[in-house]
């Protein structure tokens, strides 16, 4: 009864139609443009097309949600070019996989409204905590792509800064593509609309303004949203009923006291937290990670005072580290199935980017202000 009783829960409708509006407009040309759009911004900068990469999955968070999606999506768009320019493959599999862990940091990503239903927080709450941290995850990586493309001499993809006028003029062709990452969010914010809307946005879009959305592009779309929301419907409902056999043997309140005897410093418990969540990412997908230790872990963190939106985006930029470590990274196996890169090869190359990633974890956990501005200002 509780499998079944666990799907009729209308906040995960959410799920379904924000991944089938990512892959609508993976058909209907969205990427391409934001592309374009991401290219006048960072083309000029040293590794000019990683620069983009990280860019564009910056602006993907708006549509996909997902870090699968989008490092499937850019290994087949952009690595081909990195390589044709000149980029090692270890280093375009490595940037590609790197750069999806932001996608599910900004909003809409699935992990924050998974969160959200579980931790009990509101979800225009912790979406609004998921822009400062995946801009700051963003920057980390493009400090560390500049510093390897000077020593490897990659080169720019634009020969010179974009002038503002080149700037505005992309930005008006690409605007129906920037709607909707700026505009959806905006929409569920004020109560305008739900997220049957976005496919509805997406589908007019594709269709009548950029007119790549043709009828055959149906059925696709169809299986993919089908096969997206199945993989993640079914570990949250799995995941609820192991939630129960939990809450019936008492294990959250054991661990929440094992936990407490270790410690009653929220910082030092913190740590303890984010090292957990580093090794079981390894071996966890992001998803179902979440869905088994947040539970777990809400209880510990709220009887230290700990702020459940904060914690909640601590939690995700902690999984979407694990998506790219051995030696069941997720994000790693979709870009060097895709890519054909050696999996020693990418680790060797990937190692720059963790590190940066983790700096930019330790900030987001102890800067709680970075995270929270933004909520705090609207609600």
């Amino acid at each position: 009864q509780k499998f079944i009783t666990s799907t009729q829960s209308f906040p995960l409708l959410a799920i379904p139609f924000f991944v089938m509006a990512g892959s609508i407009m993976n058909y209907a040309g969205i990427s391409t443009k934001l592309m374009s759009f991401a290219d006048v911004l960072t083309g000029h900068l040293p590794g000019g097309l990683a620069q983009v990469n990280v860019l564009l999955s910056m602006l993907m968070g708006g549509v996909s949600g997902s870090a699968n999606a989008d490092a499937a999506m850019q290994c087949k768009m952009l690595v081909p070019e990195m390589e044709k320019r000149g980029y090692s493959k270890g280093f375009s599999a490595a940037i590609t996989a790197a750069s999806s862990a932001v996608t599910p940091v900004i909003p809409p990503g699935i992990n924050l409204i998974v969160y959200a239903l579980i931790a009990g927080v509101s979800v225009g709450k912790i979406f609004m905590a998921g822009y400062m941290p995946g801009i700051f995850m963003a920057i980390c990586l493009m400090i560390t792509v500049n510093i390897i493309s000077k020593k490897r001499h990659y080169a720019p993809s634009r020969e010179k800064r974009a002038s503002a006028r080149e700037i505005g003029h992309q930005a008006i062709d690409s605007i129906w593509a920037l709607l909707f990452p700026f505009g959806i969010i905006l929409g569920l914010r004020i109560g305008l609309f739900t997220p049957s809307v976005a496919v509805l946005y997406c589908i007019v879009i594709g269709a009548f303004v950029y007119k790549n959305l043709r009828p055959a592009h149906i059925p696709l779309v169809l299986r993919e949203t089908i096969e997206g929301t199945s993989t993640v419907v079914l570990i949250i409902v799995a995941a609820n009923v192991f939630g129960y056999y939990m809450s019936w043997e008492r294990i959250p309140q054991m661990l929440t006291e094992l936990l407490l005897g270790i410690t009653q410093n929220k910082y030092v418990m913190l740590m303890i937290i984010n090292v957990l969540l580093l090794v079981l990412g390894m071996f966890l997908e992001g998803g179902a990670a979440l869905i088994i230790l947040a539970p777990l872990l809400v209880p510990v963190v709220k009887g230290l005072g700990v702020d459940l939106v904060h914690f909640g985006l601590v939690c995700i930029v902690n999984i979407m580290i694990g998506g790219l470590t051995p030696p069941f990274g997720s994000m790693m196996f979709t870009c060097c199935s895709i890519t054909g890169c050696e999996l020693t090869t990418f680790v060797k190359e990937c190692i720059p980017f963790i590190i940066a990633l983790l700096v930019a974890l330790l900030i987001v956990t102890y800067v709680p202000i970075l995270t929270m501005f933004i909520p705090n200002l609207l609600y």
